[in-house]
């Protein structure tokens, strides 16, 4: 039985973490965040304070996503390793989609 192989460029998965990386670095440090969920009758440094907790628990997944990255492109240009590169890298995107998820469910039901 022949297996059939999807080639995809490296840096599409490359782009999407770098953009969802913008994000997320934009909805915690440059107040995105704070504008799209504090900006209702909450009192405002109540909802800064809740929106910090979710930050750092979502900070937790933005790292392992950033590590996950590096190890991915230190793996393909190192090791020459395409296999590891496609895991890791595609571990990282989705380390970020879970950051993001967090921020964003977070900022809506806390």
């Amino acid at each position: 039985m022949a297996r059939v192989r999807l080639g995809i460029s490296p840096i599409i998965p490359t782009v999407a973490s770098f953009l969802l990386a913008a994000l997320w670095g934009l909805s915690v440090f440059a107040g995105w965040g704070l504008e799209a969920f504090c900006s209702g009758g909450e009192l405002a440094s109540a909802c800064a304070r809740r929106l910090a907790t979710v930050s750092m628990v979502s900070g937790l997944f933005a790292a392992a996503a950033a590590g996950c990255t590096v190890a991915a492109w230190l793996a393909g240009a190192v090791r020459r390793d395409t296999r590891l590169f496609g895991r890791l890298m595609g571990a990282g995107v989705a380390a970020w989609i879970a950051a993001e998820g967090v921020l964003f469910l977070g900022g809506q039901l806390l």
